[in-house]
């Protein structure tokens, strides 16, 4: 049996949004997941504002991977390589993540990895449920993001089957929750609003479930309106809204079409499991459902545990290992942000690397430091 300590031991850094993650992972093996969370300060406008996640990242930049290297029980020294979120997300804060780990990577002489945040949100189930099976069917759901993904291979095939055309599944959640005077973020709060309530009790609208309708495509912008209207007409003729109806009967119509169009695309594929991620995944109605319909379809579903659903250094981590133990090739020191970094790009690779020469691997940006190792 393989020594676990043979495994890539890399260091993943993840400012996408409004979250500062810092993980550590050996493997498959998850050591050490840091978050600092700026959402207490976005809070307050309704919404995360880009300028003030920057700014929040840079002040919990270095204490979080300090506390990180600490939980993990490792010194810098000893990382294989440190991977990094390069896309999607906001600009600025992907560039403080950026700036990050370029700067670790440079100082300690390892591999830099740029690489996609919708992959690492599917890579990081293997940190729970072991590797993931290939290809895996996966369907992911965030503020940002609602996507139906096929990946035969998470390091370098990656391919998009579905996708929204207007407002993702977390972000219906927040503007309704905003409606319903209920704070920020609306995620977690309709879910516990929603247990109370009967999700039969109000009719809206299932968006892009026609048969003419693209088959694997979302969209809740419809939804959304639907509901702010219901409850606008309420309030207009001076009648109470039932607020935890409202939570389920929206939570329901969103998880409805989400799980799916999920088990008819594994249907179609011919794919016999299910991954679902994104912050939208640690939803309790979305995890019973999908569990119910993959049961009566055949499907293996695989969902990991509520934290590795949201944004994290882990799912970072678990990318960046893949790609060392795969042999992918090291991202340049120019490694920059790219608000909209497609996922078919599972990681940004340099310019150089030796696939002209027939081969994949290529760190030699890391041999140009020779014995210079700028961290002690």
């Amino acid at each position: 049996m393989a020594d676990s300590r043979d495994e890539p031991l890399v260091l993943g850094i993840e400012t996408s949004c409004d979250e500062t993650g810092v993980g550590v992972v050996r493997g498959t093996t998850l050591l050490a997941d840091a978050v600092a969370s700026s959402v207490d300060e976005h809070a307050r406008f309704g919404g995360v504002v880009p300028e003030v996640a920057s700014r929040a990242h840079l002040e919990a930049m270095v204490p979080t991977i300090d506390r990180a290297l600490k939980e993990a029980g490792v010194s810098a020294r000893d990382l294989d390589g440190i991977a990094v979120t390069a896309g999607p997300g906001l600009a600025g804060a992907l560039l403080v993540g950026v700036s990050a780990a370029k700067a670790y990577a440079y100082a300690l002489g390892k591999p830099l990895y740029g690489v996609n945040h919708l992959a690492s949100h599917i890579c990081v189930d293997q940190l729970e449920h072991g590797p993931l099976p290939e290809p895996t069917m996966a369907l992911l759901v965030s503020g940002g993001h609602s996507s139906l993904l096929l990946s035969a291979d998470i390091t370098s095939d990656v391919r998009p089957l579905g996708a929204t055309i207007d407002d993702a599944a977390g972000e219906a959640f927040d503007k309704i929750a905003r409606v319903l005077n209920l704070g920020f973020p609306g995620g977690p709060v309709i879910d516990r609003y929603a247990r109370e309530g009967d999700p039969g009790a109000i009719a809206f609208p299932r968006g892009l479930t026609g048969p003419r309708d693209p088959a694997y495509d979302f969209s809740f912008s419809g939804l959304k309106t639907a509901v702010a209207r219901w409850i606008e007409a309420r309030r207009a003729a001076g009648e109470d809204v039932p607020v935890r109806d409202v939570a389920a009967s929206f939570q329901e119509a969103v998880v409805d079409v989400l799980t799916r169009k999920a088990v008819r695309a594994c249907k179609d594929e011919g794919v016999d499991h299910l991954m679902i991620g994104g912050g939208v995944a640690a939803n309790s109605r979305l995890r019973a459902l999908a569990q119910e319909r993959c049961e009566a379809a055949g499907i293996r579903l695989r969902v990991p545990r509520p934290k590795l659903c949201t944004d994290n250094g882990a799912m970072v981590a678990a990318l960046g290992a893949e790609m060392v133990a795969r042999n992918r090739s090291a991202s340049d020191w120019d490694l920059s942000a790219d608000s909209s970094l497609p996922v078919t790009d599972p990681h940004v690779p340099g310019r150089n690397h030796a696939q002209a020469h027939g081969h994949e691997h290529d760190h030699d940006h890391v041999h140009e430091l020779g014995e210079e190792n700028l961290y002690s």
